[in-house]
């Protein structure tokens, strides 16, 4: 079998398991829009609130777990003068006894940290957001057990198995925006009953636990014995916090760029945060469907790889991880762009929902989708840097990008207020990865000697090609039927069926006719989805 089909075959498994994941996430997020109303001040400080844990335990402990603990219990396990089992469970304990800490000195600090992300808020919001905020805390230590026994499995090569997870956290999430409907639950800040909050605060809380819970139990099913240890020495912790250092550098940078876009996010008005956040979700869907699946599948085999100074393998998997991303991200980014405000409207126009808001969460969809492929191809070259063992350049590199988008941002408040605000700094993210992008290519060539370039170039020509008679047949399908129906909700869901159907069609007969080998690579893959654990 060669490399391609290996990796689609690899893939398969781990992409239905995303696409379950993310599409019940996307639920999620319509069952707490329709609670909650997007555009409302209600749903603004919940968001603020529930992206804070994530963002503290990102910089704290995810950036070195996804880079530098998976390449690391790799090697373990290929190292059979060491417990693997031993090692990970005092990585375990070390994690829990970390982040314990963590979450105890955040609940303290939980106004500054509000006051911090969202200056824009009014008393009430603040207020709210840090009552959230302190019921949320205990998800960073949720978040940390979770990915490390999913580092766990996926050094083991249970690649799948994590990606269900989420699925739990969503669940109950969604159950808990219906309750919430079901006792009366309103988008009005002012109508917020003790018991509401307290609904919305432990169920959220509650989904992250129960997403933990899950891979606990698998972890036991794939053998791995769950056990604290009183003493987590033993694992060479000043080596992962040396390799890690890096990582934290532009974990830290990310999150100044977070702090930045939701504070000037919290000044463009009523709703404005989780208008752009959750367009935001929209723009990651696809990129962690597609390009994580293929990430999370490939990086241990650059890992083996790079370990053993194979560096032509490293450049095969690293160009067909660009490619096949790349046959699937091309043609969504333009139908973002295309149909963006359309897709938003049949999303988030119904229940407390603002039918302004949801277009102009559209508008800034349409922004994002210039950001698509770039963020995607940067963030699966990193990827390479990590199996190298370099933690340095992808840092820089990151910092780099980061200092881009602060700097584009800033310049876009100057000239841009209220709802363009918001579309600015998505389009923001767009010059950034891009520029990003081209430098890490450049970096990497210099490391490795190459990149398959030509083949990358004309692969991407080719597919930018299809994609744009997509985008054409889309946007005229839509002008075409939008005028004759309007722009009622089922008009919207009508002409985005039929867009994004004419769309597909003539994409995969221009990909066709243009011979672009991963779209065939693609469609063979998709009749079959074997089991891979």
């Amino acid at each position: 079998m060669s490399e391609q089909p290996r990796l689609m075959s690899a893939s398969r498994a781990m992409a239905v398991a995303t696409a379950v994941s993310r599409l019940t996430g996307f639920l999620r997020t319509l069952a707490l829009v329709a609670a909650l109303g997007l555009g409302t001040r209600l749903l603004d400080a919940y968001t603020a609130a529930n992206v804070t844990p994530n963002t503290i335990y990102e910089l704290v402990m995810g950036g070195a777990l996804a880079s530098v603990v998976v390449p690391l219990l790799v090697r373990t396990a290929a190292d059979d003068g060491v417990d693997g089992d031993l090692f990970a469970q005092r990585l375990l304990s070390l994690v829990v006894y970390g982040l314990a800490i963590v979450v105890i000195v955040a609940i303290i600090v939980a106004p500054f940290i509000v006051g911090l992300y969202v200056p824009g808020f009014t008393p009430a919001q603040r207020h709210l957001a840090v009552v959230f905020t302190r019921y949320f805390m205990p998800q960073i230590l949720f978040y940390g057990v979770s990915a490390t026994l999913a580092a766990v499995l996926n050094a083991r090569g249970r690649f799948a198995a994590p990606m269900w997870a989420p699925v739990a956290n969503n669940l109950v999430v969604i159950a808990t925006a219906g309750l919430f409907l079901l006792i009366g639950g309103t988008g009005r800040l002012e109508s917020l009953t003790q018991g509401q909050m307290l609904l919305l605060s432990i169920g959220t809380s509650a989904g992250v636990a129960a997403q933990m819970a899950v891979l606990a139990l698998t972890s036991r099913r794939a053998g791995f014995t769950l056990r604290l240890h009183a003493d987590p020495r033993g694992i060479g912790v000043r080596r992962i916090a040396a390799m890690s250092g890096w990582t934290i550098a532009s974990v830290s940078a990310a999150q100044v760029v977070f702090i930045v876009t939701t504070g000037l996010a919290s000044h463009a008005g009523k709703g404005a945060v989780s208008v752009y956040s959750n367009a935001y979700t929209l723009f990651q869907l696809p990129y962690a469907i597609i390009a994580v699946t293929i990430i999370t599948g490939v990086l241990p085999r650059l890992s083996l790889a790079a370990a053993d100074r194979d560096l032509a393998r490293v450049i095969a998997d690293l160009s067909q991880s660009l490619r096949l991303t790349g046959v699937v991200l091309v043609p969504v980014a333009a139908a973002l762009i295309t149909l963006g405000p359309r897709l938003t409207n049949v999303l988030f126009a119904h229940g407390n929902a603002s039918t302004a808001a949801a277009h102009l969460t559209g508008l800034v969809l349409a922004a994002y989708g210039l950001a698509l492929v770039p963020f995607a191809a940067y963030q699966i070259m990193l990827r390479a840097f990590y199996a190298l063992g370099d933690t340095r350049t992808p840092a820089l590199l990151s910092v780099t990008v980061s200092a881009v988008t602060i700097s584009a941002c800033l310049a876009a408040a100057r000239f841009t207020h209220g709802s363009n605000l918001v579309i600015a700094l998505a389009a923001c993210s767009a010059i950034a990865y891009t520029a990003g992008l081209l430098l890490t290519a450049h970096l990497l060539r210099r490391r490795i000697g190459r990149l398959d370039g030509h083949r990358l170039l004309h692969a991407h020509v080719r597919m930018l090609i299809a994609a744009a008679f997509a985008a054409a047949a889309a946007a005229g399908t839509a002008w075409a039927i939008g005028a004759a129906t309007g722009t009622t909700w089922t008009a919207s869901l009508l002409t985005i069926t039929a867009a994004t159907t004419a769309g597909g069609i003539l994409y995969a007969l221009v990909a066709h006719a243009l011979r672009i080998t991963e779209f065939k690579a693609l469609t063979a893959a998709l009749p079959s989805v074997r089991h891979i654990s």
